[in-house]
């Protein structure tokens, strides 16, 4: 439909009406009170335009001239090294990084609705010159050619970061999170059932080797001596041997005149038959998918027949509250002002195992090494806590991470518990616990433990001298004899240097910064971006496509940045009022969660007249009936409520 108005620069009127319709039209207005008809602006779609640049359109602070501007920087020779020349000429790299990157960033992650935006998004469509890949083409490049250049294109976006001042590398806020794999959740492979099986396969093994002896022996074979546990190719071999006795048969059966004869030896080749073809069909295909399965497992406990390098895990998206396990990979993520600084991807699901090997491939990168480490207690760890003090000379990084119990200890409860040794009274030099009926816990013998990962723990065990007797017994200890104790004075001590470090009122505020720096960052990738599964299979690709949006996260917050200083400048230019809220660390609820509490609560507001700046601070709780927030203003009320009658007319 058309509105075809003729428009001046004054006004606009309605075209003129034939004459034979003007009396109607009079005698309609006259009976609706002279109202005026409905005027429109000018509309019509098939008119044809001309734009010289659609880039006009599109606004300074548009996340796609980010990404336009951070790609445009980066070095030709790291993107052009992942093509080696001649044929056809292919579509330009940074092109193709643009529309990627700007999709991620529109939450569009398949490849055909990439392909679709190059013909509907007008930013797509100015970012890629008007060109259009096709939908293999952008799989192929995002797939294939990203895989050499990802981590140097993502340490350049930090570098860049570095450089303008949005990071410091002063505080490294890590954490992991759970990620569903492209996979059927229902293709899982356990290693536990895997070896069960093939416990089982080896003793049918054995049990079928026994028959072909008895065989064998029946027939004057002479097959050697045959390993306990033979492989593919011993078994192979066996079934060779026994096939030549069978053509051995089937030329006695061919000469055989006697029916009875006959029937014996058939019987025999039969017997013969069934075992090679036990052997061929059943031992050897199973003997080698089953070291197949445990090769791809490696140290892992399962894996996805769709994915094989992603791990069955525990996912906090559990709709069917069963605990179900899903394949995923656990990602390592760290932040800095809520900009992602480095991350890995691990396909274990435990945080503690995963902090050495994120930090040597963060010391590999061209990144620098931040000063202190923030992280929460599942990375406290002794193995961790050492790598991280590394040389007393030269320590690898401070730390901010308590160690598993150290909430706990902060409770009443713990410290009154009397059977905790912690609690008890130790004795230095008899190096002995006393425990609470005054009995003597000395020292035993030293024990080490190893973990899953091979690290060594060194225990010194001490024992009480007799709890015959000791009416408290059964409230101190389950064991039917002495009531031991599993010290383990190296970790004690880091635990101390951890807490102490937690414990410093500057370092609070910093530690309290980690659950909204790191968490607000996986908050906006699965939440705003909607990224909660990967779209690509197998470990490296899924490398490719986490920094692919990881690189659009920290571009959608430049961009906000931009917006914001944007909306600053028109208002200094314009003068009109507009609400500008920031955040300040303000009150600690140390006695009700054990750690301080950043809250938005600081609202400034400023006018080009009359600069009116209303600060609203909320106040510490305390025992007191008032319990309300105090506003506290800078100017009188009356200046106050002046400028809020103003606002009312806006």
């Amino acid at each position: 439909m058309r509105n075809p108005t003729i428009a001046s620069t004054d006004y606009t009127m309605q075209p003129p009406l034939p004459s034979g319709e003007l009396l109607e039209h009079e005698t309609a207005v006259s009976t609706q009170g002279r109202r005026p008809a409905p005027a429109f602006k000018p509309y019509d779609p098939t008119q044809a335009l001309s734009i010289p640049d659609i880039g006009a359109l599109i606004p300074d602070h548009h996340v796609a001239r980010v990404v336009d501007q951070l790609v445009e920087a980066f070095p030709d020779e790291v993107l052009t090294a992942c093509y080696p020349g001649g044929g056809r000429p292919p579509f330009h790299p940074k092109l193709m990084l643009k529309v990627i990157l700007y999709a991620y960033s529109q939450k569009v992650y398949s490849c055909r609705g990439i392909a679709t935006m190059l013909h509907e998004d007008l930013p797509a469509i100015w970012l890629a010159a008007m060109q259009k890949p096709d939908f293999r083409t952008i799989n192929h490049f995002r797939s294939v050619r990203m895989g050499a250049v990802i981590d140097q294109l993502f340490e350049f976006t930090v570098l860049e970061l570095h450089r303008q001042g949005f990071v410091e590398f002063e505080n490294y806020f890590l954490d992991g999170t759970k990620m569903e794999a492209d996979a059927n959740k229902y293709s899982f492979v356990f290693r536990k059932a895997v070896t069960g099986r093939e416990a089982k396969l080896k003793i049918r093994i054995q049990e079928t080797l026994q028959e072909i002896q008895e065989i064998a022996k029946a027939e004057g074979l002479e097959l050697g001596q045959l390993a306990e546990e033979p492989a593919a190719a011993e078994l192979a071999s066996i079934a060779n041997q026994l096939e030549d006795q069978m053509d051995i048969l089937t030329d006695l059966i061919a000469e055989e005149e006697i029916v009875e004869n006959r029937k014996g030896l058939r019987k025999r080749h039969s017997l013969l038959k069934k075992k090679v073809k036990l052997i061929r069909e059943n031992f050897i295909p199973r003997q080698e998918t089953y070291a197949e399965q445990l090769a791809v497992c490696g140290e892992r406990n399962s894996f996805s027949k769709t994915d094989p390098d992603a791990t069955f895990m525990r996912m906090k998206e559990d709709h069917m509250k069963n605990g179900q396990l899903k394949p995923g990979y656990n990602i390592q993520m760290a932040t800095e002002n809520q900009f992602v600084l480095f991350y890995t991807i691990h396909q274990r699901p435990g945080d503690a195992r995963c902090l050495i090997p994120h930090l040597e491939e963060l010391q590999a990168s061209a990144l620098p090494m931040p000063k202190t480490i923030v992280a929460d207690a599942g990375y406290g760890s002794e193995e961790n806590y050492l790598y991280l003090i590394g040389d007393e000379k030269e320590p690898l990084a401070g730390f901010l991470i308590p160690y598993g119990t150290y909430l706990k200890e902060q409770t009443k409860k713990f410290k009154n518990n009397e059977w905790n040794a912690k609690n008890w009274t130790y004795e230095e030099a008899d190096d002995r616990f006393i425990c609470p009926n005054g009995r003597r816990v000395v020292f035993k013998k030293y024990q080490e433990k190893k973990n899953a990962s091979g690290f060594v723990q060194s225990y010194r065990i001490y024992e009480c001298e007799d709890c015959t007797g000791c009416p408290l017994k059964e409230s101190c200890t389950k064991a039917k004899g002495n009531r031991q104790v599993h010290w383990n004075p190296v970790y004690e001590e880091l635990k101390m240097k951890a807490k102490e470090a937690l414990e410093c009122e500057d370092r609070k505020l910093v530690y309290a910064r980690r659950k909204i720096e790191v968490e607000t960052g996986f908050g906006d990738i699965k939440g705003n971006l909607a990224f909660r599964r990967f779209h690509l299979r197998g470990l490296q690709k899924v490398h490719i496509e986490f920094g692919l949006i990881a690189m659009a996260h920290n571009f959608r917050k430049v961009a906000g940045f931009l917006r914001s200083l944007s909306e600053k400048a028109n208002f200094k230019k314009t003068g009109r009022e507009q609400p500008i809220g920031y955040s300040l660390p303000v009150f600690n609820l140390g006695g009700l969660f054990g750690q301080p509490l950043f809250v938005f609560s600081d609202l400034a507001v400023q006018t080009a007249n009359d600069r009116v700046i209303e600060f609203l601070v909320v106040h510490r709780f305390n025992n007191s009936d008032d319990r309300h927030d105090k506003a506290h203003r800078c100017k009188h009320d009356q200046q106050w409520n002046a400028y809020q009658e103003k606002r009312k007319y806006e």
